[in-house]
């Protein structure tokens, strides 16, 4: 037999261990415990997109971004393109604007032209075949914010010899929260600086700018001819980065404008950009509002696809667009309500005679079924079937803290033993359907109460315990919380508060009681709805539409609108950019617009509720009285708190009667004060739009307080937050909380002062404090105006003094 060989294999199969944390069945049944997985069960198939959809879809989204990049450089491409917008802002003292564009025109080899001041200015550069836009701001945060608004890039000018003031940092932080263009640096006054300190001080402006605007910042200098080249080179060769919530409208800044004082029309002339413009649509004029338009010439000389740049006879492209009466908007900002429309509500005949039952009941005698020969005060201290919880139990050593006369007890004890000495026959166990029992009418238990107080003694208890709570400084611990009047009736001072048994799930009706100024608004079935609706029909413009009333961006056109008013012109300031921008549908009309801002960290002002207040909105600018309101997201009753004042380190919601804005939109808030400076204003808060929700309910809050005289297990004798029994049992169906989390209810009313019996869920203590919460929703003030910075005289806030609230 021959001898076998065999070859260990060099594949040899070595198997992964199992990596699971617990390495049997017992394990994870014992973790379990008992515990079963439930498997989900899908009605439906699951929408699954393959592998060759989802390239497919990447791909086609990857060929829009590619063809919207195309379309942007095609349209500020060549001689005739749209020129590139740059503002030129400065943030130092002695830095200006119109010195840096001279710089510019020198590296180019060009005269800047004698008759310009500082207005808009359009520079060609052969060299790159493309325009540029100067914008010269002076230092005025209005004429800043409304270029930026405008601006394809904004060049930030810096002193090498000066540091950036307060003006600079406002600016800095006003333009980073409306949005940011494409940033530029320039530093002059750096020839003035030794050779040895220039990188120095270019790093530290550097890292400055870094700061704000993180990323590649490179410093220009405005002396070197290189350093402008280098720079108009990176402007015509970069794609501008676009503004988010610009990039909706239409919008031009104006190269000239004319004014036909007979017609009230007034011709505005400049480049389109944006997106593409209907003649049907409505503009927006700075300082002044919504317009119609007339009629829109379009050039199609200037036209970025005429290349050659070929001379053509001046009306031989000349078109001209005009709106259709049927489809053109309306002016209409409000409606105009009815007054026969209201619907008013009077108490039925069965909720009349509840109320004189309830009366009747409130005012019954007590009459109690005693043995006979009881004297009536016996009677007093058997305990009624409805008075027997609690009364187990007496009263704690520390409970006990009365104020009653210590000889009114010693009598009345004395008083009680005499009687029972006279009646021995009574036997302690008794049946009440014995014949010797009789039905005694006992005396107004309020006459036997007001008996034991002394009225000039209780008048200066409560003016020292007011006293004791203004030096206290309650209002930091309950800033919600208010006094009781003493001269009107709680009742009717608070008639208009209600009270909650759930903030967040309580239901309120939105639609109750509002007020005459809902009337004049407009009010969205489904805002996002409509807002997509809006915005596809914009993509969506059939050909013929487009031939007959639309003008593409980059066209240089003139708009002629009707019915401008003469001041527009006499105020024209050309060094200032006037700027159009067309409004979407319905963005004329008024609706309850809610704003989150947050409170800017270095305002020291006060700013209350309802104080007049500029806000920037988009490229809109209004003066307005808002109401503050907690940024929650509300319950189910859609419930949220009003606050005050605006307070720092936390967002709020500002609430006021606005035109309709499609966000996203950013907000700026300043101070609006006649005799503040209008160049540098002051600063209150950021944000930007919410939504406009008018079934939001702003409920105000008070907080009634009353403190414990008496305690008796889970009763007490409460006092100090009403001083009549109508009050009392006007507020006795509204739940009481206390500052150490018991929940009670008003049992009846002890006595004439305002002193009432309340039931709790447990043991309260001495030093406690029984609040009742009760809410009451507010509105905004129809107030709001068209902030115009030529001409700021204050005649729209000179309205009626709003209503207070109460302190």
């Amino acid at each position: 037999m021959s001898d076998s060989f065999h070859h260990r294999s060099s594949l040899k199969q070595t198997n992964k261990p199992f990596k699971s944390k617990f390495t049997s069945k017992g394990e994870l049944k014992i973790k379990n415990k008992g515990k079963v997985n439930r498997s989900i069960q899908y009605s439906a198939k699951r929408n699954e997109i393959s592998k060759a959809d989802r390239r497919n879809a990447a791909k086609i989204a990857q060929n829009k971004k590619r063809q919207e990049i195309i379309n942007i450089n095609r349209l500020f491409s060549g001689t005739n393109g749209t020129p590139k917008i740059i503002a030129v802002v400065p943030l130092c003292t002695d830095v200006n604007s119109i010195d840096v564009t001279k710089k510019f025109y020198e590296a180019v080899e060009k005269e800047y032209p004698v008759d310009n001041d500082g207005r808009p200015i359009t520079l060609k550069v052969e060299r790159f075949k493309q325009k540029v836009q100067f914008i010269q701001c002076r230092r005025n945060v209005n004429e800043i914010l409304d270029s930026i608004k405008v601006a394809d890039y904004v060049m930030f000018l810096v002193s090498a010899e000066e540091e950036v003031d307060r003006f600079g940092e406002l600016v800095l932080l006003t333009i980073k929260s409306q949005g940011v263009p494409t940033v530029l640096t320039v530093v002059q006054h750096l020839e003035k600086i030794q050779q040895k300190k220039k990188s120095e001080i270019k790093k530290a402006l550097t890292n400055y700018m870094e700061y704000h605007f993180p990323g590649e910042q490179k410093i220009f200098s405005a002396s070197e001819k290189n350093d402008c080249l280098t720079l108009l080179r990176q402007v015509t060769m970069q794609t501008p980065k676009q503004l988010v919530w610009r990039e909706k409208y239409s919008y031009l800044l104006s190269d000239n404008i004319e004014y036909d004082s007979n017609e009230g029309v007034l011709k505005v002339t400049g480049n389109l950009r944006g997106q593409q413009l209907s003649v049907n649509s409505l503009v927006y004029l700075n300082n002044y509002g919504n317009f119609q338009i007339k009629k829109i010439e379009e050039d199609i000389r200037h036209d970025h696809s005429n290349k050659n740049g070929m001379s053509v006879d001046e009306n031989a492209f000349k078109r001209t667009l005009f709106p259709d009466p049927n489809i053109q908007e309306n002016l209409i900002s409000e409606n105009e309500p009815d007054p026969f429309e209201g619907e008013q509500t009077w108490p039925t005949e069965e909720e009349l005679m509840e109320a004189e039952e309830r009366s009747v009941i409130t005012g019954a005698k007590d009459i109690r079924k005693v043995p006979k020969g009881t004297s009536t005060y016996q009677a007093a201290w058997i305990v009624d079937s409805e008075d027997e919880e609690g009364s187990d139990d007496d009263y704690s050593d520390n409970d006990i803290n009365m104020e009653i006369n210590q000889d009114s007890i010693n009598n009345r004890i004395s008083e009680w033993q005499s009687t029972m000495n006279t009646n021995e026959e009574i036997e302690p166990e008794f049946n009440e359907n014995d014949e010797e029992f009789e039905e005694l009418e006992l005396p107004n238990k309020d006459d036997l109460f007001d008996a034991q107080i002394d009225e000039e003694e209780e008048e200066r208890a409560y003016k020292e315990f007011v006293e004791k709570k203004n030096q206290a400084n309650m209002d930091l611990e309950f800033p919600d919380e208010i006094d009781t009047p003493l001269d009107v009736p709680a009742r009717e001072r608070f008639q208009k508060y209600r009270g909650l048994r759930s903030f967040r799930t309580s239901p309120w009706d939105p639609y109750e009681n509002l007020p005459v100024d809902y009337s004049r608004i407009f009010q969205f079935e489904n805002f996002k709805r409509t807002k997509a609706r809006i915005f596809k029909a914009m993509n969506n413009i059939s050909d013929e539409d487009e031939d007959k009333f639309y003008v593409q961006p980059g066209r240089r056109i003139s708009i002629y609108i009707n019915n401008v008013p003469k001041s527009l012109y006499d105020n024209y300031n050309p060094k200032k950019p006037f700027i159009v921008f067309s409004l979407l549908p319905h963005e004329q009309k008024m609706c309850v617009v809610n704003y989150v801002v947050t409170k800017h960290a270095d305002c020291e002002e006060v700013v209350k509720a309802k104080d007049p207040v500029v806000v920037h909105c988009g490229f809109r600018k209004f003066v307005m009285r808002p109401i503050y309101s907690s940024n929650t997201r509300g319950g189910t009753n859609n419930v949220h708190k009003a606050e005050r004042f605006l307070q720092p380190g936390r967002s709020t919601i500002a609430t006021a009667y606005a035109p309709i804005t499609y966000g996203p939109a950013p907000v700026l808030m300043f101070k609006y004060n006649e005799n503040e400076n209008i160049e540098f204003p002051t600063l209150i808060a950021t944000g930007s739009l919410l939504n406009m929700d008018t079934n939001r309910i702003v409920a105000k809050k008070i907080v009634l307080t009353g403190y414990p005289f008496k305690i008796h297990r889970k009763s007490a004798v409460i006092r100090y937050m009403f001083f009549n029994p109508d009050d009392i049992n006007w507020f006795k169906p509204i739940q009481l909380t206390t500052k150490y989390g018991h929940v009670g209810h008003i049992r009846e009313s002890i006595g004439t002062h305002g002193y009432m019996k309340c039931i709790f869920d447990g043991l309260i203590n001495q030093q406690d404090t029984v609040c009742m919460n009760l809410y009451k929703r507010i509105f905004p003030k129809w107030n709001t105006q068209i902030y115009n910075d030529e001409n700021v005289d204050g005649e729209y806030l000179e309205t009626k003094e709003d209503e207070e609230m109460e302190m």
